[in-house]
Formats: C-alpha cells, structure tokens, sequence
C-alpha cells in the first residue's frame, strides 16, 4: 500500500497539463483485438487502469510495446479465447473484451469485471443487447460463456443509456458483415472516440455522437492510428483543485468541445474560468467562492458527470451557500462524505444517493483512505485545501486514473509526496 502525504493550505500556480482520457483509451485498447495488423495509439495515458487492460490484451496473444511516454502500439494476433479472470477483475472496462471476442473468435468464456466499488452496475444492459445480436449467454462456475449463434442485422433499444454496453455492441457489430442499430445508446465523447477509431478500421459508423448509431461492419478490419482525445474528467478536477485552493492555474490540452457540461456547472458553484479553444486552455481565477444554484445532479451526456461529483462536493465545502448534490447513478459515490466531516466539512449525508453540503467551512488535516478513484482524488484537493498535514492511503487506486499525480502537483506548487 502506498499513501499520499500531504501539507495543504497553500495556493498553486503555474500550467499543469491534461492527459489522455481514460474512458476513451480503454474500450479502443479492446477495438484492437479486432485486427492482426498493428494499431498506434497516441495520447495513451500511462496509469495502472490502462496498464492492467494491455495486460489483458498481452494474454490473448497481443505484442505490446511503448514506444514514447504515451504512445503504445499494439500488434500480433488474437490468438486465446479467454482472457484470465486475475487480470478481468483488476477493472470494470474488463468486460468490453466480451464484445471484441465475441467478434474475432465467437465464443469467450469470462469471470465478472472488477472495478471501484461505487455501486451496483450489473451487466444485464450487455447481455440483453448481445441476446438481441444472436449471442448466447450461459453462467458457469467462474462466471459467463457467451457464443455467437447467429448473424443478423439487429435493431437495439437499449433499457438504459450504458456507455460501457454500447461500446461493448460497438465492438462486436463493427467487424461483422451486417448491420446493426443502436437506439438509446450513450452519447458521451469517449462513446464517440471509440466509433473515430472503428471508422479508421474500416467499419461504417453513423450517427456517431447521437443516441441512434448505425454499424454496418466489415469481417476484416485493418491496423489504424489515432490519438485518443484529452480528458474532461481531469480538466475538471483540476479546475476544481484550482478553484477550491484559491489558486490561479492554466489547465492546458482541454478538450474544450466537450467541458461546457462540466464549466456551466462550475460557474454556478462560483468558479471564475474562461476557456480559449484555439489553444485549448482553461484558466482559473482566483475568487470568493458563491453559489448560485442549490442543487447539482449527475446526469447522462449531456449532463454533469458522475465522475466529478466527488470533486464537486469538495468544491462547495470551500464556497458559501448550501448546495444539494444528488447521484442517482451509485449508491456508494457519497460514502467518503464522512471523511470530509473528519477533516470539518459541514455536510449531511441524506440517503445513498444525496448530501447537503453547507459552506464555506474550514479543512484541518487528517489520516484518511481512498475507497475509490474519483473520490481519492476529491480527498487530494480536500487535504491540499486543508490547513495542516493530511495522509491519504491506498494512493494506488489515485493512480487507476490519473497519471503521474504526485509530480504534475508538485510541479504547480503542491506539498504532496508519496510514502510506501
């Protein structure tokens, strides 16, 4: 186990830069299986999510190899079937391999996904949708076969708007030589990314960053290159690292198209910011944070993401005014919200799904653990908001999603060291 020591209380300055998003880089990790000829990714950020999927990749038969700080390339033949369930259950995204190998090999056999513990997120949404596509799905002892007992073009409404099931028919629908259409689908960048790529492969895509995508796929799909888009989620939280620390910072490589869910919110929390697409950065200014809303609720592209609702609820232990945050999404997402009590926040945890955070409260240090990725995170700007040292264990699960963290802080100022 490692932890995050930390001295807060200090205001940052300086350009701290974006990474490649996460969201997007691993179902196109998976879009690789699809093909014998190599692909080059770019923008890959190099964090232990990414890593643990191009494991998974190696153990099928793929030649991974890095051949710059954030570009891999991924070549070979997808020679097994089955991927190892030690390897399945180091993330969620696992689970888009199922897809990719229903394709290239018509039969996989896989143990559950593993993933944060934020709440239930059942796969019914994906087997339905592969029911629909002719594929049978039977559990076993260690977890799910699935086998491709027919092709047909297939029309799909999905029951709920699932990023991950809408890849996951992405990708078994673009290297077969018929059509399939999926209604309700997510419509989110990294959604969208993952079609860019599909496309370079040869596979027709439609509609793609809309709820209706059309794949008429081929059998045979080439090597491709592609740099994966920058991500909202990390431009977000360094916007709220800036904001909630007092501090003014350039964020740079924003995916600006995709931060107006994310900025209209901010604003309303009393973050002072401006984007410049040209050169895609955001600065944050220094300011009295005020609310000027009571209530922010997660919603589905184009809403306010889950992913940064943690963060959020830090950013209003900072501002003045009373604000409800609501997550209908997870069940667990608000349950590092007694941490935050721990470390002084004025906060009320209503049900599973909602807490009432009341501000501006000041943070002392504390000894806490990170129970996720998105909620570790939220702790590092709660503790470098806070007066005194803060320690954070299980750093390692920080490091599922963000890149380098402990020097891109350092870099701008943070007093922030990793200890084993």
């Amino acid at each position: 186990m490692s932890s995050f020591v930390i001295n807060g209380g200090r205001p940052l300055s300086g350009d701290i830069h974006v990474a490649g998003n996460k969201n997007a880089a691993l179902p196109i990790i998976a879009a690789t299986m699809l093909t014998d000829e190599a692909c080059l990714l770019e923008n890959m950020p190099n964090i232990s999510d990414v890593r643990a999927m191009l494991a998974i990749a190696a153990s099928l038969g793929k030649k991974i190899e890095w051949t710059a700080a954030n570009t891999v390339r991924v070549s070979g033949t997808t020679e097994a079937n089955d991927p190892p369930p030690t390897l399945m259950q180091k993330l969620r995204a696992s689970i888009l391999y199922m897809g990719a190998l229903i394709a290239r090999k018509g039969t996989v056999e896989f143990a559950p996904p593993g993933g944060c513990v934020i709440g239930r997120r059942n796969l019914d949404a994906h087997f339905e949708a592969f029911r629909e596509m002719g594929v049978a799905i039977e559990e076993t002892e260690h977890g799910y076969r699935a086998a491709r007992r027919q092709r047909k073009d297939t029309l799909i409404f999905l029951s709920e708007a699932s990023v991950t099931a809408t890849e996951n028919i992405l990708l078994a629908a673009a290297a077969e030589n018929n059509t399939v259409i999926i209604e309700n689908a997510a419509c989110e960048p990294h959604v969208a990314d993952l079609c860019r790529f599909l496309i370079k492969m040869g596979a027709d895509i439609r509609g793609v960053g809309s709820n209706r995508i059309e794949i008429r796929g081929r059998k045979k799909l080439s090597g491709a290159e592609h740099h994966i888009i920058a991500d909202s989620i990390e431009s977000g939280t360094f916007a709220i690292l800036a904001a909630a620390t007092r501090s003014s910072l350039t964020i740079r490589n924003v995916p600006v198209e995709d931060m107006r869910p994310i900025t209209h919110v901010l604003k309303k929390l009393g973050v002072k910011l401006h984007t410049e697409t040209s050169d895609r950065r955001m600065h944050i200014h220094p300011s009295s944070l005020r609310a000027e809303t009571e209530h922010v609720k997660v919603g589905l592209w184009p809403g306010f993401p889950t992913d940064l609702m943690s963060p959020a609820i830090v950013l209003a232990t900072q501002g003045e005014g009373s604000v409800l945050f609501h997550d209908w999404m997870f069940e667990s997402r608000m349950f590092f919200v007694d941490k935050l009590i721990a470390m002084g926040a004025r906060a009320t945890l209503c049900d599973p799904h909602r807490v009432l955070v009341s501000g501006p409260t000041p943070l002392k240090g504390q000894i806490l653990s990170s129970p996720d990725i998105r909620a570790g995170i939220a702790l590092v700007i709660a503790a470098l908001s806070a007066r005194g040292e803060s320690r954070i264990d299980h750093a390692e699960l920080v490091d599922r999603g963000y890149e380098n963290i402990v020097q891109r802080l350092r870099a701008v100022g943070a007093h922030i060291r990793r200890v084993e």
